[in-house]
C-alpha cells in the first residue's frame, strides 16, 4: 500500500514525517480552487480537498491512499486567502489585529472508491499589532505565500496572543484528527519504523 501526499506545501510534508510517515510520494494537484462565495469555510475546505484528491486518484494505483487537503483562514465568516501583494498583506493583518479569528482545515483521505472527508477548526486571536509591527512582518515576506497572510510556525508566531483547538490544524494539518482517519484506512502512525517500512513505499 502507498500513501501519496496530495499537496505541495513542504509545511504539510513535515507534519506527516513527524506523524511517523517517512516513506511517501508526494504529487501536487492542479485543481480549480473556484467555489461559489456563499460556501461556508468548513465547507470550502472539505470540497476543494475532495477535489485535489480526486485528481491525484486518476493517475494513482487502486490501492494507493491519497491524502489532499485544504486551509483557510476567515474572519467573522470573510475567507481570507492569500494576500496578491504587500498591500493586501498589510490590510489582512490590520483587520486581524486585535481579534479572534478561524482556521479551518479540511482532509480527503481517498482510496479506490473510498472517500473519508473530514474538517478541523481552531480559534486563533492576535494581538494588537502596531502599523510599524504590521510593515516590517510584510517586509520578511513570510506572509506572502499564506492563507490570513501570516505563517504561524515562523515569524507569525510573534503576532498569536493565543489559540484554542489544534495548532497543527493552522499550520496545515489537523494531526489528531488525521490520525485518527488514517487508522481507519490501514495506515497507523503509532507503530514501529519497521511496520511503517513495511506497509508503505517510496517513491
Amino acid at each position: 500500500m502507498r500513501l501519496i501526499l496530495a499537496s505541495g506545501s513542504p509545511r504539510r510534508r513535515l507534519l506527516l514525517q513527524q506523524m511517523g510517515f517517512s516513506h511517501f510520494t508526494v504529487l501536487s494537484s492542479d485543481v480549480d480552487e473556484h467555489v461559489d462565495g456563499s460556501v461556508p469555510p468548513g465547507e470550502l475546505v472539505k470540497l476543494l480537498s475532495a477535489r485535489k484528491a480526486a485528481a491525484v486518484a486518476s493517475g494513482a494505483e487502486p490501492d494507493a491512499v491519497i491524502l489532499a487537503a485544504d486551509t483557510v483562514v476567515a474572519l467573522d465568516g470573510l475567507i481570507l486567502g492569500k494576500p496578491e501583494n504587500r498591500k493586501a498583506a498589510r490590510a489582512m493583518l490590520s483587520a486581524l489585529s486585535g481579534r479572534e479569528h478561524q482556521v479551518y482545515t479540511g482532509f480527503t483521505l481517498r482510496q479506490g472508491g473510498r472517500v473519508l472527508t473530514d474538517c478541523d477548526e481552531t480559534s486563533v486571536t492576535f494581538r494588537a499589532l502596531t502599523a510599524e509591527e504590521i510593515s516590517a512582518y510584510v517586509a520578511t515576506g513570510e506572509p506572502m505565500d499564506k492563507a490570513g497572510g501570516y505563517g504561524i510556525q515562523g515569524l507569525g508566531a510573534l503576532l498569536v496572543k493565543g489559540i484554542r483547538g489544534d495548532y497543527f490544524n493552522v499550520v496545515g494539518l489537523p494531526v489528531c484528527r488525521l490520525g485518527l482517519a488514517l487508522r481507519e484506512f490501514g495506515l497507523e502512525p503509532l507503530t514501529s519504523k519497521e511496520k511503517r517500512s513495511e506497509g508503505l513505499s517510496a517513491k
